[in-house]
């Protein structure tokens, strides 16, 4: 699974409910970025917020980065990271959904009353949530060295503010502030130098521009 797979199944609850935030498309989007970082299709720059230039834009044979790939093409180059975060239209958890479902990871109970109640997304199989979380832990604790995907899927919830929440167990008692001090340097650890560590350390900013201060400046406007 990629690192987008993974970020779905720690934001859905085991009956099928997706963690109430609006913000999880967001999260979905930053690490569909950073898979495409990591598969060579995209270029950040050494920026704080960088800029994304798609460098190759030919099929990968992968339906979630095909779809990024044909967003971006779109796209004006140069595009700051923040902004490509917010891009709806990037959002690939449709994508996912089709390829945890057809893998039998996760059902569907369609939304009803009129969507008052949503769709669900029940779980069919633990097995692979249940890798993530324990690898997360072992990262978290020091008795294993983070992947790239590790450092990112910590970087994304982190930015949006669910670490916490989401990695309760994993944290191993850690406080919100203690949680945050421990991912912020397993996202440190990664080289500094890897394109992947790069956009890695970039998505905290980005997600802050694209999800908390435009929240903080439609509430200061009210």
């Amino acid at each position: 699974m990629r690192t987008t797979d993974e970020l779905f199944l720690l934001l859905t609850t085991d009956d099928g409910r997706l963690e109430g935030m609006s913000q999880r498309g967001f999260g979905l989007t930053a690490s569909l970025l950073a898979d495409l970082v990591e598969a060579g299709r995209l270029h950040l720059s050494d920026d704080r917020d960088p800029k994304a230039h798609l460098v190759d834009s030919s099929p990968t044979g992968d339906p979630v980065l095909d779809h990024g790939v044909l967003r971006l093409v779109q796209k004006r180059p140069g595009t700051r990271l923040s902004s490509l975060v917010a891009d709806r239209k990037l959002n690939p958890e449709p994508l996912v959904v089709v390829r945890l479902q057809g893998a039998g990871v996760v059902g569907h109970e369609p939304k009803r009353m009129l969507g008052l109640v949503p769709d669900r997304y029940p779980t069919l199989d633990p097995g692979p949530e249940a890798h993530v979380r324990s690898r997360l832990a072992a990262v978290l604790a020091g008795a294993q060295a983070p992947s790239r995907g590790d450092a990112t899927i910590l970087s994304v919830l982190q930015g949006l503010g669910v670490a916490h929440r989401v990695l309760k167990t994993e944290a191993a008692g850690r406080s919100s502030r203690e949680l945050k001090k421990r991912v912020e340097e397993v996202v440190a650890s990664t080289p500094a130098g890897d394109a992947v560590g790069r956009a890695v350390s970039a998505l905290n900013t980005a997600m802050i521009t694209a999800v908390v201060i435009p929240v903080v400046v439609a509430g200061g406007s009210s």
